[in-house]
């Protein structure tokens, strides 16, 4: 699996983090003798069904783009694996009228920023996931967004979001509010990174001089875990544990 996501992912160093961060979850997930199963909820294009099926996985995609959905059979084609991608044309904010199944490994990656009914659609994810097996939560960072603002000079704009965030009317979800809905749903969260720490910080004209770019991407995955600088990130993402029993 490595190879393959590593492959897949090669020269962004967020996007390889991401890779060996899903490496580490299947492979926690997985049985001797079958093949891991995976619900990529909103998961499109397959920018990470197709490789995770590369890698020996059975995956479903649930996505209400039919265009998207178009891709990611084109995309298995191509790849030779069009035998372990499932794309089902539906909602996921009604998760439960697609799938019965569940899973070793749920991917939650951008949906619960785009969904109107958090709640309700997070406690699908949870119930679509086998005792011991992960979900894995990719959200924005409203704070980043602050950050953001003030170092791109719009000062102004990053106190009224720091304010929108204190009054609670931020933009979209945070993961904050991911822990309040696992521990609601009695889920373990087991890991928590940064997913582009410096990234979004550093001006691409910085990144010609020679190693840049690579030092930037070593930068990103050390910091990843470490606060207070993982918490900047524009990104977080969380390994989440349902108990076994």
């Amino acid at each position: 699996m490595q190879t393959e996501l590593g492959r897949e992912r090669s020269g962004t160093g967020r996007l390889a983090l991401m890779a060996r961060l899903l490496t580490g979850a299947l492979a926690s997930v997985s049985t001797p003798g079958r093949a891991p199963t995976v619900l990529d909820c909103g998961g499109g294009s397959g920018a990470y069904a197709v490789p995770l099926a590369a890698s020996g996985a059975d995956v479903t995609v649930v996505d209400i783009s039919a265009d998207a959905l178009a891709t990611l059979r084109r995309r298995a084609d191509e790849t030779g694996v069009s035998a372990s991608v499932h794309a089902v044309n539906g909602d996921v904010e009604r998760l439960a009228d697609h799938i019965s199944d569940q899973f070793d490994l749920v991917l939650a990656h951008g949906i619960l920023d785009a969904v109107d009914a958090v709640e309700e659609t997070f406690a699908a994810m949870a119930g679509a996931v086998r005792p011991g097996g992960l979900i894995s939560v990719l959200v924005a960072n409203p704070f980043a967004s602050v950050m953001a603002r003030a170092l791109a000079g719009e000062p102004a704009l990053a106190l009224q979001e720091l304010r929108d965030l204190d009054a609670g009317v931020g933009p979209g979800i945070g993961p904050d509010t991911v822990d309040r809905l696992c521990r609601a749903a009695g889920l373990t969260v087991e890991s928590r990174h940064g997913i582009g720490v410096f990234s979004d910080l550093v001006p691409g004209a910085s990144l010609d001089a020679p190693g840049a770019r690579e030092a930037l991407a070593r930068l990103d995955t050390e910091a990843a875990d470490r606060p207070p600088f993982a918490d900047l990130a524009g990104r977080i993402h969380l390994l989440v544990r349902r108990p076994a029993s």
